[in-house]
């Protein structure tokens, strides 16, 4: 395998281990599929470099992009790193100050955007960025350059002066800033050098060499970390990416392209899992009973026969009859799913390894380039309720008070331009202090269990894991999203988002007249049987984590409304800021 020592040098391994690949990229428009080979793809991303570098695009320039999943992305992905330039990727959701404050920190010179509506979101900041010289647009809109200018720019004969500067690249040069939501304050920008990516996709590689895969789906948005460093691995190991620039239509695409992996975020995988089961709901007589009976074996699957042999022939006539029905609706070639960016429920793993799509839940931050820890398909690399074994790239312990500390070559250089940050969580040993809570499980399998800064006191001085609690309501159909509040209070009490599909599907079934959100969360009948599920989940926690009382949202919480992060983890303060009258209220 060819050596990789800067992220580009992928394309080079790509085509001296992958030569027969025919489709290396491919993505969606005007409802046909492009497709990319190798070849093509290294031409676009030559011709990119040469033409950045005819524009003035110089080492350690920052380029921003605001681009949704598409081909094109990689192409300016490699094309900057392969001339020193870096990329500064930016969510298309954050806000017009988030926007101007990154592009003005970064001091960007390039923007390059999807199209003209993501345009639209920062054309008032763009006065305000001195360092800003011109924005591309990967669409083509009569108002903007297109992205297409630059390549025509670098058909002229300038491979020598890209290939002398691809030369002195360093596996140390920073590679990209990726700039951190955060909860309150400005954003943080990553810097992540070629080396802190390589270690980690190299390591988290092993996955695929174990269990390989041809055919990947990229939904999940590329300027995340996350989705970033497993679309490299894809490269190292030939897996053709075919994108999906929303995830509003995973659904279609999953269909289409019949992809054999992905990743996705707990979230995703919770309401694919809710989609199911409102698919059994709506069966009748056997089938119904068929299927809840198959969901009931999912729930308590096990590996290498552990429940013995009565569940194993159950097991295999739900296989037969239900679980490969289950399959089919995901295309039925998906074999594997990575899961990151949030705790998944230990239920949903066991249902789709029941179904043969394996779940291999992973662990990291984005100042880890990301993973630290992951599943894999070695014996023994899955249990559920954890992220799997510590990465061999990795060093972690636990502080004492369970805080998860890491180092090693996936951590970041620092905070760009605040090196008084990077001091703050970075001690003088060099521990990167993660801010989340974990254990070790049978001393080998790392198991995340809040974050640092979300867990409170009531008044009583009893400290409180949101997550855990949350979690465990979210396994009820009738409960799309929950936020449990009480610090400080003398009991929990929660802001619940009914999941309205399933009420309305209940509604159905009970000749119960349903009016939509807004009604249903006044309706004592619909506020009554939620009241049930909360009574019985309730049951299963310890006393002082029962939810008391309850308030029911009309609305989801959204990553547009600043509710969520972009991998869709809770904002607590400002759904607390937004809801604060409700919650008053709960506690007058």
């Amino acid at each position: 395998m060819a050596r990789i020592s800067r992220i580009f040098d992928l394309l080079n391994n790509y085509k001296e281990n992958f030569p027969g690949t025919e489709t290396a990229l491919a993505g969606k428009v005007g409802g046909k599929w492009i497709t990319y080979t190798l070849e093509e793809y290294i031409k676009n991303v030559n011709a990119l470099s040469k033409g950045m570098l005819a524009m003035g695009v110089k080492k350690d320039d920052k380029i921003a992009t605001i681009i949704n999943n598409c081909p094109e992305w990689n192409f300016f992905d490699m094309a900057l790193m392969q001339i020193g330039a870096i990329q500064v990727p930016i969510y298309p959701t954050i806000s017009e100050s988030n926007y101007a404050y990154i592009l003005r920190e970064a001091e960007v010179k390039y923007i390059i955007v999807s199209n003209i509506e993501i345009y639209k979101r920062i054309e008032n900041i763009l006065p305000g960025i001195p360092s800003l010289k011109k924005v591309f647009s990967i669409e083509k809109n009569g108002d903007l350059s297109h992205w297409t200018e630059i390549l025509t720019l670098g058909k002229g004969d300038n491979s020598g002066e890209m290939d002398k500067i691809k030369s002195g690249i360093l596996t140390d040069d920073i590679a990209t800033i990726i700039y951190t939501s955060g909860t309150t304050g400005n954003p943080k920008g990553v810097m992540l050098t070629h080396g802190n990516f390589i270690h980690n996709f190299q390591a988290a590689a092993d996955i695929l060499s174990i269990n390989p895969v041809k055919k990947a789906l990229s939904f999940l948005p590329l300027c995340h970390v996350y989705e970033r460093m497993v679309n490299y691995m894809y490269q190292q190991m030939g897996v053709s990416i075919y994108y999906c620039d929303s995830i509003d239509k995973l659904r279609d695409f999953i269909k289409e392209v019949k992809p054999e992996m992905f990743g996705a975020v707990p979230r995703v995988i919770e309401k694919t899992y809710d989609k199911l089961v409102r698919t059994g709901r709506g069966l009748k007589g056997i089938k119904k009973q068929l299927f809840f009976w198959a969901l009931h074996l999912a729930h308590r699957f096990e590996f290498d026969g552990a429940n013995g042999p009565i569940y194993q022939i159950q097991y295999k006539i739900a296989e037969k009859l239900v679980f490969n029905k289950w399959r089919q609706a995901f295309g039925g070639k998906l074999d594997v799913i990575i899961s990151g960016g949030a705790t998944l429920n230990p239920r949903l793993a066991r249902t789709f390894w029941a179904a043969k799509i394996k779940i291999m839940e992973g662990y990291g931050l984005t100042e880890t380039s990301p993973v630290i820890a992951v599943s894999n398909f070695k014996k023994g690399g899955v249990k559920f309720g954890t992220v799997g074994p510590v990465l061999p790239c990795a060093e972690v312990k636990l502080a004492d008070d369970g805080e998860i500390l890491t180092k090693g070559p996936c951590l970041m250089k620092g905070y760009y331009s605040q090196p008084e940050l990077t001091n703050e969580v970075i001690d003088d040993e060099g521990w990167f202090h993660t801010g989340d809570i974990g254990e070790f499980v049978d001393e080998k399998y790392l198991r995340i269990t809040d974050r640092k800064k979300e867990i409170f006191k009531t008044s009583g001085g009893k400290y409180i894991a949101p997550q855990v609690v949350e979690n465990k309501f979210k396994e009820s159909p009738f409960i799309e999203n929950i936020m449990v509040v009480g610090e400080n209070k003398q009991y929990i009490a929660a802001l619940i988002v009914p999941n309205f599909e399933h009420v309305e599907s209940w509604c159905g079934v009970k000749g119960y007249n349903y009016s939509g959100p807004n009604k249903a969360i006044e309706d004592d009948i619909i506020i009554k049987r939620i009241q049930r599920e909360v009574d019985s989940i309730n049951n299963e926690l310890d006393r002082i984590e029962q939810v008391k009382k309850f308030k029911l949202l009309p609305g989801i919480f959204s990553v547009e409304a600043g509710e969520l992060s972009p991998t869709l983890k809770l904002r607590r303060k400002i759904i607390a800021e937004k809801y604060k009258n409700l919650i008053d209220e709960i506690y007058s």
